[in-house]
């Protein structure tokens, strides 16, 4: 066969068929409709601003924690001292470091004050802890740092 004989051998096929609804709407439009009409009643539950509150809300409480973290040890120990009193009793210094030996789910709001004053839960040890400005998450971490830094009880010098 002759290579011009070839594309008069392929038959055109017609466009595929779009199957009619009863009232003359294609499938496609009925899924359309159907997307609108859920969108438009999830947009009468909510305000249309909603998830932009909450996140905008959830970043400044972010940047405020992230800010607190900076805080020198003192001024950690003041806002403990004031704010949870007993949780400073139990306060222990290591090197600059805050650290908390209690339990992360015992008193959800203190974990919540916690949290916000820039603490987090080391799971390894099971200690809050607080930087102080004084961390650095690539370098290495020692063995124990109680014995590399030091550490001592801050109600031990400034009792609450």
């Amino acid at each position: 066969m002759p290579a011009g004989n070839k594309t008069d051998s392929v038959q055109k096929m017609p466009p595929p068929s779009v199957k009619q609804a009863a009232y003359g709407e294609t499938r496609t439009a009925n899924i359309k409709k159907k997307l609108m009409k859920n969108k438009l009643s999830g947009e009468a539950a909510a305000p249309a601003n909603a998830v932009q509150q909450s996140s905008i809300k959830a970043t400044r409480a972010f940047i405020r924690r992230n800010a607190n973290r900076e805080l020198p040890t003192q001024k950690v120990l003041d806002f403990l001292r004031a704010q949870l009193p007993q949780q400073y009793e139990m306060a222990e210094i290591v090197g600059r470091w805050i650290w908390l030996d209690i339990p992360a789910a015992t008193n959800r709001a203190a974990a919540n004050t916690l949290w916000r004053l820039g603490f987090h839960f080391n799971q390894r040890r099971g200690v809050w802890q607080h930087p102080c400005g004084a961390f650095a998450p690539f370098a290495p971490h020692p063995g124990e740092p109680r014995a590399k830094y030091g550490s001592y009880f801050a109600a031990d010098v400034k009792p609450a």
